[in-house]
């Protein structure tokens, strides 16, 4: 925050900083004393940071983005670039050095472990280093440090290179939002994902549509469809289709990603088989992340997913892990300690009032959502970290039963320690153990109560054995 001169005038930035991932723009604002006048300086999230005004109190000098340097005139809020330029000579030998040293000791003085997992530290710099410092590129640099980094056995750590120094060109196939399946006159459309190419109205696909040619290009048993579309990300291209019995012609533009349509149409198949399993009874909430987003995602979801529902499946299979699992056993831990009655809700309370037995206004006492109707949650082998961490105290604070496979394993609290070059490598500074049996998380696997895998076809039979199981057993409980 600054302070013009005549003090009249306040000057502050926002959203330069937050655990979370919340949406937010980071900007440079001012604003008259009396909280009238306020305007934005910069805009388009330009991320304004190490901020300086110089002595007479006339400028801003400025870092915005990934570091650009910039001056703000303050009398006309106008923003001008300065462009920098500067020449280094570098002493490869001396700075790969430099970073093996600097990245070694941030190791040695960090690490959660000081016996790190009964390895000899020092022994192991002795081995590795002369063979890092053989290195003819930073690849092979980084290599052999992560072999040596491999010896500790712990996960979230890695040494990674600054700036790559190659410049590769890469191809994007494009993406139209369909699958197929071999045809005798081409591929087959089995299945259009929502929102992608495919669903748009000017460029409908629809599923048992024949696809024949690309681009004229007359598709055959030994041409894979997919080479026809890579590099066409964004390019209009035409498709010839047989539909029934008539031949078309589609004009279609194919996406670059399909990442976020994907997931969104996974979820859409788990709720529907949630509800046909369950035979309307259960509602299911997938968490993507542990990130303040998906937390949020979570929060908002929970009264739709469990609208006139008797329980909830709460997955957290393909999570990647973040931060937020405390806060979804604030949500998941909520136990009703009372009831309350508002006037005119009964008209004789000392006989009426055991009627409302189950009511708490929960919406306005608590910081979050809250649950308190039962649950079952669905853990596989690729929940990792944070949410390696919600299925363990799913399990060990009682709130209901996981099922599913093992979690990965690899739980540790983690942060980084930056090098000379921009490089960096990961620092494990705390571990986790787990209270009631008192193992390592980064070790032990949280191990759900049912074990189950889903079967090699489950996709193609349009079934979830994980997700059946769960159901089944959470109807038992009800």
């Amino acid at each position: 925050m600054f302070i013009s001169k005549d003090g009249k005038t306040i000057y502050y930035t926002t959203g330069n900083g937050t655990r979370g991932d919340a949406d937010y723009e980071a900007d440079l604002f001012k604003i008259g004393w009396d909280g009238k006048d306020k305007k934005e300086i910069t805009s388009k999230n330009t991320k304004p940071s190490n901020i300086v005004a110089d002595k007479k109190g006339t400028k801003f000098i400025m870092t915005t983005g990934t570091g650009s340097l910039s001056s703000l005139n303050l009398s006309s809020d106008k923003v001008e670039s300065l462009p920098v330029s500067a020449k280094m000579d570098v002493d490869y030998f001396e700075e790969s050095n430099q970073i093996f040293e600097e990245a070694w000791k941030a190791i040695n003085d960090g690490f959660y472990d000081p016996n790190f997992h009964g390895q000899d530290w020092q022994a192991l710099k002795k081995k590795y280093k002369p063979l890092a410092m053989k290195a003819s590129t930073r690849t092979d640099f980084q290599n052999i440090f992560n072999w040596m980094l491999g010896q500790i056995n712990a996960s979230h750590m890695g040494f990674s290179i600054g700036e790559d120094r190659e410049d590769l060109q890469k191809e994007t196939t494009g993406l139209l939002g369909i699958e197929v399946k071999p045809n005798n006159n081409g591929v087959e459309v089995t299945a259009v994902v929502a929102n992608m190419p495919a669903d748009k109205g000017v460029s409908t696909i629809k599923v048992g549509d024949v696809i024949t040619s690309v681009n004229g290009t007359k598709l055959t048993k030994n041409l894979n469809f997919y080479s026809l579309l890579e590099g066409t990300a964004n390019e209009k291209i035409y498709l010839d289709v047989k539909r029934g019995g008539t031949n078309m012609e589609v004009v279609i533009r194919p996406d670059s990603n399909n990442r976020v349509e994907n997931y969104n149409a996974w979820v859409k198949e788990q709720k529907r088989l949630t509800e046909k399993y369950s035979n309307g009874r259960l509602g299911y909430i997938h968490i993507q992340g542990m990130d303040w987003q998906s937390f949020e995602n979570f929060e908002r979801e929970l009264t739709a997913a469990g609208l006139g529902k008797e329980g909830l499946v709460i997955d957290v299979r393909f999570n990647g892990g973040g931060w937020t699992t405390d806060y979804l056993m604030a949500v998941l831990s909520v136990k009703q300690h009372a009831y309350t009655i508002p006037r005119g809700a009964a008209s004789n309370l000392e006989k009426e009032h055991t009627e409302f037995i189950n009511h708490y206004p929960f919406s306005e006492r608590l910081p979050f959502a809250s649950w308190t109707k039962p649950s079952i949650a669905l853990s596989n082998h690729t929940s990792y970290s944070n949410a390696e961490i919600f299925s363990h105290a799913y399990k060990a604070l009682g709130i209901g039963t996981l099922v599913g496979e093992p979690t990965f394993g690899a739980v540790i609290s983690t942060g980084s320690a930056k090098l000379i070059d921009g490089s960096a490598v990961r620092m494990p500074f705390r571990g986790w153990y787990v209270k009631e049996t008192k193992t390592n998380m980064d070790f032990v696997p949280a191990v759900p109560d049912i074990l189950v895998s889903n079967n090699p076809d489950d996709k193609a039979k349009g079934k979830d054995t994980q997700l059946k199981t769960a159901v089944e057993a959470l109807l038992k409980q009800l």
